[in-house]
């Protein structure tokens, strides 16, 4: 499904503020993963899924999603087969548009490429409000209302709902509910989980929580240094406590942890 072989990439190269961010990654996911990713600031985290969704080309390496090398296609180009949350709810909606234009924008770009609002059917409207109506946020009776009026948990929401109302290749969710308040987040967490499931999405989060991060999906990835230090999944994962993961990971990348929101939110 998506094959990562050594990318590298460096900012700012031959100037003070040079910064190494990824070196010589490389992983494998199978259709259907779900993979949690932890890892102190500075790790590369958002820095891999920059690289997979286009934000800027790798120095080296390749990046191959179903078979097809998109290494250096463009990100609008890769936003048809990947999906993307961020962990700032205003990033994923235009504010000023309308909830259905929203999720019309959405919907027409990666079902039938650029399409113009127009060619918005009927038909169209009422799988709108059928798919808002699961959000159980009665954002379905207010789709003529402009997306600044909804709280962030709203419009985090719906940005999952317009990352997968055309279920994506791929689903990037980076700390997506770290913004959120307690209820907010279990919501969206809870929306996240039953979306991707019966979907079966290929999906991989970011998190800084530790337990979440071997509750969710079925694999976990620890990175360090721009790389992946760590992968558990199957029996030994299942088995791994919290104090466990961060034994392995000291064990793997030469230090402890470092992270005092992961650590705390053990």
């Amino acid at each position: 499904m998506l094959r990562i072989e050594s990318i590298s990439k460096t900012f700012n190269p031959g100037t003070v503020n040079e910064k190494k961010a990824l070196s010589g990654l490389s992983l494998h996911l199978e259709p259907g993963d779900f993979v949690t990713i932890v890892g102190s600031n500075g790790a590369g985290k958002s820095t891999l899924f920059g690289a997979v969704a286009g934000s800027f080309y790798v120095d080296g390496g390749s990046i191959a999603l179903d078979g097809r090398d998109i290494t250096f296609l463009p990100e609008y180009k890769r936003s048809r087969m990947i999906g993307r949350l961020f962990q700032d709810p205003l990033k994923g909606t235009a504010p000023h548009m309308t909830i259905e234009e929203n999720l019309a924008l959405a919907y027409l770009r990666t079902s039938r490429g650029a399409a113009p609002f127009s060619r918005i059917s009927k038909k169209d409207r009422v799988f709108f409000r059928e798919r808002l109506a699961l959000l159980d946020m009665g954002l379905e009776d207010r789709m003529s209302q402009p997306v600044g009026l909804l709280s962030g948990g709203q419009r985090q929401a719906l940005t999952l709902l317009m990352s997968t109302i055309v279920p994506p290749k791929l689903l990037l969710l980076d700390e997506h509910t770290a913004a959120l308040d307690p209820g907010a987040a279990e919501k969206i967490l809870a929306l996240t989980k039953e979306i991707v499931s019966s979907n079966r999405i290929t999906c991989m989060m970011v998190t800084h929580n530790m337990s979440q991060a071997l509750d969710l999906g079925n694999r976990t990835f620890m990175m360090a240094d721009g790389k992946i230090v760590l992968d558990i999944s199957g029996k030994e994962r299942d088995g791994m406590t919290v104090d466990g993961l961060l034994t392995r990971f000291r064990d793997r990348a030469g230090r402890a942890l470092d992270n005092d929101r992961i650590l705390l939110s053990k």
